[in-house]
């Protein structure tokens, strides 16, 4: 509806004998309004309207709330500003909408402002500063989780990753990645293509062929997966962003943005991937494996991205910490539950973002065929670490957990002797480890074949099958991080205690030192750090070689 003057008066007329509803809301607003309020209005109003299928909401200045009478309104009288308040609006909304116009009306009784809020866009709430705002009647509310839902299931005719992004071109994606690309998508189809003739397309051929673009037009998933840096402002306001946080003793972090082919693979490079060694029952030769193998990790990575859901404008948070890795994505389990597809059975049917989870794909990132939960399980029993958890209690977010060490050495024995096991008693297994409850079926094939032991609910690892020596499971950490964590005990205690002797320091540090070294290695170990510590002007000793006295010297000092 495009409001001409003649037709104020009876529209106007009609929207105040109806008066306020979902989709419609006056105010008196005298020579200024709260642009922050009228934010949570369009935000409600435009969630509201789409609700209800209609086109347009309305919010209207100048009308008394009580006596539904035109009063008229001196808010933002130059014209100027008053159509200001439609960039006000896009700069805090998510998605970035704006009033479709804003309307001027001037009755006798005095200056009508319409505000004409378009209606959210199928499958995407409107959220003002971060939050979606709903109606209930007349009150102004939060969006409720059910609204939200419904508004998101309309996903079905529009893909936030298929959307063109039109101020974008060819020349914004990154070339290593646009080369890796190539790569990638030549090994997938080595036998339909030679790589010589994949490198002979264009790249607009080739981004079309790898269904990155169409008709040469760059897609958000495009500028996501190959985009230069600098380029992530065309994806404004969603944050486009993978986070890694280290969490325990030292914390650091940092941010990774598109190219996201290329900075999976950055990210990945950032956790501390140490070699841990685990000895068998019975046996002098450990078993090496590393704390987290790169394609669970990638594989996991790779699900959120192709999971998350952009329009909340979060970001896809990696947390290490001591002995596990958190994988954290927006957006709620697409379809069925993670349970669903531990054995491979199941195949999804729908994708939240299926223009991206195609180009991912064709790139050999993931597949679309739900085997992902099932080869991480998999791939964690031949390591024999517990099985990922995944946590969905949080709303609207997916929270997976990925072991990075043992949780009950009986559990991992058991998969080193019984190399037989089917997946469904290694999961059954890993509740057991985890102290979490079981149906009463699969203890009674436990007892039968001997894997467990105990009453309910103290279940445990049959020991005559794996038993538990807990002094031969020996985590072995590289030099660096070794180096790292015991410098920090030593700073930290004297930082504490002012100074120490070299008798104090080995008591402090020999029984956290590795089981494989005997008591000479010990003590030349310990040399070593207090040399470093002393080279690096960390530490002092104020008395002599023969009965040195350790203490801080700078800053840590102080």
């Amino acid at each position: 509806m495009n409001l001409k003057k003649m037709q104020m008066d009876d529209f106007l007329a009609r929207l105040i004998q109806e008066w306020e509803n979902e989709v419609v809301e006056f105010k008196q607003a005298g020579t200024d309004y709260d642009t922050n309020k009228i934010g949570e209005y369009f935000s409600a109003l435009a969630n509201e309207a789409n609700l209800r299928g209609l086109e347009k909401a309305w919010l209207i200045f100048g009308v008394h709330n009580k006596s539904r009478s035109i009063v008229g309104t001196d808010y933002r009288q130059d014209p100027e500003r008053l159509q200001s308040t439609k960039m006000q609006i896009a700069e805090n909304t998510a998605p970035s909408v704006t009033f479709r116009n804003i309307h001027e009306y001037l009755p006798p009784m005095g200056r009508v402002i319409f505000f004409e809020i378009p209606a959210a866009p199928r499958g995407i709430p409107i959220a003002w500063k971060g939050h979606y705002y709903a109606r209930a009647g007349e009150c102004l509310t939060s969006l409720g989780l059910d609204k939200q839902d419904e508004i998101r299931q309309q996903t079905l005719a529009t893909d936030w990753s298929a959307q063109l992004v039109p101020i974008a071109s060819i020349e914004d994606l990154d070339q290593a990645a646009l080369q890796k690309a190539r790569d990638s998508y030549a090994r997938k189809y080595s036998n339909l293509f030679s790589t010589e003739e994949v490198k002979q397309w264009s790249p607009v051929n080739f981004l079309d062929r790898a269904k990155l673009t169409y008709d040469g037009k760059v897609t958000r998933t495009a500028l996501l997966l190959l985009g230069k840096p600098e380029s992530t402002y065309l994806l404004s306001p969603h944050p486009v962003q993978m986070t890694w946080k280290l969490e325990g003793l030292e914390r650091a972090y940092e941010h990774f943005g598109p190219p996201f082919l290329l900075n999976t693979s950055a990210l990945y490079q950032k956790i501390r991937n140490i070699q841990l060694r685990i000895l068998p029952e019975d046996q002098l030769l450990p078993v090496e494996v590393s704390k987290y193998d790169q394609h669970i990790v990638l594989e996991a990575l790779h699900n959120c991205i192709a999971h998350q859901d952009y329009t909340r404008n979060g970001r896809i948070v990696v947390t290490e910490t001591v002995d596990r890795l958190i994988f954290e994505n927006e957006g709620s389990f697409f379809e069925g539950r993670p349970d669903d597809y531990v054995t491979g059975e199941k195949t999804p049917r729908r994708y939240r973002n299926p223009f991206l989870t195609q180009a991912m794909t064709e790139l050999n990132m993931i597949d679309t065929m739900g085997y992902g939960i099932y080869s991480i399980h998999v791939m964690q029993a031949r390591r024999y670490f517990p099985m990922p958890d995944y946590d969905l209690t949080t709303p609207n977010a997916v929270r997976m957990t990925v072991y990075g060490g043992v949780v009950d050495p009986a559990y991992s024995r058991m998969l080193m002797q019984k190399t037989d096991l089917p997946l469904d008693e290694i999961l059954a297994l890993d509740r057991v480890q985890k102290r979490l409850p079981l149906a009463e079926t699969i203890i009674k094939r436990l007892r039968r074949d001997g894997l467990i032991e105990g009453r309910k609910p103290n279940l445990y690892v049959s020991a005559s099958v794996a038993k538990v020596t807990a002094n031969k499971v020996d985590y072995i950490r590289t030099r660096t991080q070794d180096d790292d964590f015991y410098c920090k005990l030593i700073t930290d205690y004297l930082e504490k205690f002012k100074k120490a002797s070299r008798e104090e320091i080995d008591q402090l540090l020999k029984d956290k030192l590795s089981d494989a070294l005997d008591e000479s290695q010990k003590f030349s170990k310990i040399a070593n750090l207090l040399t470093k510590l002393r080279r690096r002007g960390i530490i002092v000793n104020k008395e002599s070689n023969k009965k040195p006295s350790w203490e801080l010297v700078g800053r840590i000092a102080e």
